[in-house]
């Protein structure tokens, strides 16, 4: 694993930014943490740009009234302005209904810095464990 200590920190940082949004349910910042390209895979489903995610994310958040999102940067390789990784995520959701859904997942990520700041470039998510 090679890497700068200030860019490790600044994926970091770009993780819990991500997290924090969830949280607030602010889609402005949520979706800040994305390049204008990117690509959310989300349970085998491609989502392509910005735009397409936000929007995606904007509709699932709509069935949860509540959501904690807990995340942690797992294996990380920086090349230069690009980078992979993995994190884990750990979610507490309520359900319209009332009911609290836990869901434990791993994304495999890469990175791109652009304009001296780290966004999410793809992000692929698999369910690990749901309760």
């Amino acid at each position: 694993m090679t890497h700068d200590a200030a860019d490790r920190e600044a994926i970091r940082t770009l993780l819990e930014a991500y997290a924090d949004a969830v949280f607030r349910r602010d889609a402005d910042a949520w979706s800040a943490t994305w390049a204008e390209d990117a690509v959310w895979t989300l349970m085998g489903t491609p989502i392509s740009g910005r735009a397409a995610i936000a929007a995606a994310w904007v509709q699932a958040m709509a069935g949860f009234p509540f959501a904690g999102f807990f995340c942690q940067l797992g294996a990380l390789r920086i090349d230069g302005d690009r980078a992979t990784g993995r994190s884990y995520t750990n979610e507490i959701l309520r359900t319209a209904d009332g009911a609290v859904r836990r869901l434990v997942g791993g994304y495999e990520d890469r990175y791109v810095r652009q304009d001296g700041r780290w966004l999410f470039a793809a992000r692929s998510f698999t369910p690990l464990m749901e309760h």
